[in-house]
C-alpha cells in the first residue's frame, strides 16, 4: 500500500538472475533497440521535415526566452548580493525554480503556458510550490493590439472588414493563450456576434513545439522502454491531435453545427441552444458566431432572477448533454461554467466547441455500467465496467479493485463546495445585491480523477481518451448539482435521463 491506501503493483524480483541471464536480457535488449534505429531516425527526420524553417525559428526564440529569463535571475541575484542575507531557495533553484520556470514558460508561449496549466492542475504529480505557481497560468493572458485583430480580419476574410461588421469593440471580451474574443455587430443585420481571432503566428509555434515535444518522447521511449509502458508518445500524439484541433476553427464551426442539428432533431431548441455560426465572415482562423447573453450556471443570485426554479434548469442541461453522448456526433467536452450558461431567455447555452469528444458504443456500453455503479455505490460492478473498458493484458483482481475504487470515490463527499457571496450596494438605493458563485477546485477535482487513472493503472489498465473527458464533466455537473438542486441525485432522479436510471432500483449514494 502507498501513502494513498492505494494498491500497488508488485516490484519485480531481480536478485535471484545469474549473471548468464543477465548477459541474455541485455544483449537481446541491445539487439531490440538497434532494430528499432532505423525507424526512430526515419521518424525523427519526417517530423523535422513537416516542422520546416519554423523549428529553427522556435529554437532562436526559445534561446531568446532563456537569455531574457536568465537576466532576470541574475539582476535579482545581484540584488541580493549587495546584502548580508544569504540568497533564498527561489534565487538557488535557478531557472528550474517554480518562480522563473513558470516565467520562462510564459515567454514561450502558448505551447507551455498550457503545459504550466496541465502542472497547475496535476497536484498528485507535481511538487506543491509548482502547482501553486503554475496556477498564475491560468490568469488572463495579455491582449494583443487591435490594430493586429484588424489585420488578421482583412487578410482572413478579403475585403475590409467595414463591409461586413457594423462595429468591433476594440477591447476584447476575453484574452487566451490561443485566441482573443470581441464583441461586434453585422452590416445590414444589425445582429450582435462575437468574434474569435486566432492570435498570430500560434499555429506555426504550436506544430513546432508539439514536433519537438514528440520527437523528445520518441527518443525518451528508445532509451528507456520503461517509458512506453506509460504510453508516452501515445499521450503526445493524442495532446499534439486536440491541440490543433482547436487552432481550426473550421472545426471548431462543424463541432457547434453537429450540436444545433442535434438540437432540432430531438427537438431541444427551446430547451436549448449553441451560437449560430456566420459562414461568411468566418474562416479558419476566424469564428464568428451569434452572441448569446446570460450568466454562468454558477451565478446562484442571478438564475434566481431569471428562472423560478434553477433545479429545473439543471435538469434540461443534464438531458440534453446525456442525449448528446450518443445522439450526436460529438458530445461537448469542456462545460465549466464558462461554457454553460443560462440565457436570458430561459434556456441553457453551450458555448466554445473547441474541445469535444467521440464516445465508441463499447465505451458507452461500460460507461452505462459505471454511471450505475456510482449512484447506486456497487463498486465490484464499477471495477469490472473498468475493466471492461480499459485495455489490458493481464488478469485483474476484481475484488481488490474494488476495494480501492470504494476509498477514492468516497472522497467524493470529501469535495468543499464553497459559496463565496459578494455583496455590493448600489449608489443611489440603500438595496444590497447578493451573487453566490460556486468556485470550483480544479485542483481537487484532477487530484480525483488522476487517483482513479493511477489505481487502475496499477491493475495494468489503460482507459480511452473518452473517457477521461466524460468523468471530467460529470464532476462539473456535480458541482452544479451541490449548488442548483442539493438534494437531487443526479444519477438517480427519474427526471435525468441516464440509462443507469431505468436499470437502478436502489436510492443509496449520491454522485
Amino acid at each position: 500500500m502507498n501513502n494513498l491506501g492505494v494498491r500497488c503493483a508488485p516490484v519485480p524480483v531481480l536478485c535471484t538472475c545469474t549473471k548468464a541471464d543477465l548477459f541474455y536480457y541485455v544483449f537481446h535488449f541491445s539487439i531490440e533497440r538497434i532494430q528499432n534505429l532505423p525507424r526512430l531516425v526515419e521518424d525523427i527526420v519526417q517530423t523535422s521535415i513537416n516542422t520546416g524553417p519554423r523549428g529553427a525559428l522556435r529554437l532562436a526564440q526559445g534561446v531568446q526566452a532563456v537569455v531574457g529569463v536568465g537576466g532576470e535571475w541574475l539582476a535579482d541575484v545581484s540584488k541580493w548580493t549587495n546584502t548580508s542575507a544569504g540568497l533564498p531557495p527561489e534565487l538557488q533553484l535557478g531557472l528550474v525554480s517554480p518562480f522563473y520556470l513558470r516565467k520562462l514558460f510564459e515567454r514561450l508561449g502558448a505551447t507551455y503556458i498550457k503545459l504550466g496549466q496541465f502542472i497547475a492542475s496535476a497536484p498528485t504529480l507535481f511538487p506543491p510550490e509548482y502547482v501553486e505557481e503554475f496556477q498564475k497560468c491560468f490568469d488572463r493572458a495579455p491582449a494583443i493590439p487591435f490594430e493586429e485583430i484588424k489585420a488578421i480580419l482583412n487578410e482572413e476574410l478579403k475585403r475590409p472588414i467595414d463591409s461586413v461588421y457594423e462595429y468591433i469593440d476594440p477591447t476584447p471580451l476575453a484574452s487566451a493563450s490561443i485566441a482573443q474574443v470581441h464583441g461586434a455587430r453585422l452590416k445590414g443585420s444589425q445582429e450582435d456576434v462575437v468574434i474569435k481571432v486566432l492570435k498570430p503566428g500560434i499555429e506555426d509555434i504550436l506544430v513546432a513545439d508539439l514536433n519537438f515535444v514528440y520527437i523528445v518522447a520518441r527518443i525518451l521511449e528508445f532509451l528507456n522502454p520503461e517509458f512506453s509502458r506509460t504510453s508516452l508518445v501515445g499521450i503526445v500524439k493524442d495532446i499534439r491531435e486536440s491541440m490543433l484541433e482547436e487552432v481550426d476553427f473550421s472545426k471548431e464551426a462543424a463541432n457547434i453545427e453537429a450540436f444545433r442539428r442535434y438540437l432540432d432533431t430531438m427537438g431541444l431548441t427551446r430547451q436549448a441552444t449553441a451560437p449560430r455560426v456566420y459562414y461568411h465572415c468566418s474562416t479558419k482562423r476566424v469564428l464568428t458566431m451569434e452572441r448569446l447573453y446570460g450568466v454562468p450556471l454558477t451565478d446562484l443570485d442571478s438564475i434566481n432572477s431569471l428562472v423560478s426554479s434553477p433545479e429545473t434548469s439543471l435538469i434540461t442541461a443534464l438531458n440534453v448533454w446525456f442525449g448528446s453522448l450518443l445522439s450526436c456526433e460529438s458530445f461537448h467536452a469542456d462545460v465549466h461554467a464558462g461554457n454553460l450558461w443560462l440565457l436570458r431567455d430561459g434556456r441553457i447555452g453551450f458555448l466554445d466547441f473547441g474541445i469535444v469528444g467521440r464516445i465508441s458504443p463499447k465505451t458507452w456500453a461500460a460507461m452505462e455500467v459505471f454511471l450505475q455503479s456510482i449512484a447506486t455505490e456497487e463498486y465490484e460492478s464499477m471495477a469490472s465496467a473498468l475493466i471492461e473498458m480499459g485495455a489490458t493484458n493481464q488478469n485483474v483482481d476484481t475484488n481488490a479493485f474494488a476495494r480501492d475504487l470504494e476509498k477514492i470515490f468516497s472522497s467524493i463527499q470529501d469535495l468543499d463546495t464553497e459559496i463565496v457571496v459578494a455583496t455590493a450596494r448600489g449608489p443611489s438605493t440603500n438595496t444590497t445585491a447578493v451573487a453566490a458563485n460556486v468556485v470550483v477546485d480544479e485542483r481537487q477535482m484532477n487530484a480525483l480523477f488522476l487517483d482513479l487513472v493511477r489505481v487502475s493503472e496499477s491493475y495494468g489498465l489503460k482507459f480511452p481518451r473518452e473517457f477521461a473527458l466524460l468523468l471530467k464533466q460529470l464532476l462539473y455537473f456535480d458541482r452544479y448539482t451541490r449548488l442548483l438542486a442539493p438534494n437531487m441525485n443526479m444519477l438517480q432522479d427519474q427526471r435525468v435521463t441516464v440509462v443507469s436510471n431505468r436499470r437502478a432500483s436502489s436510492n443509496r449514494g449520491r454522485f
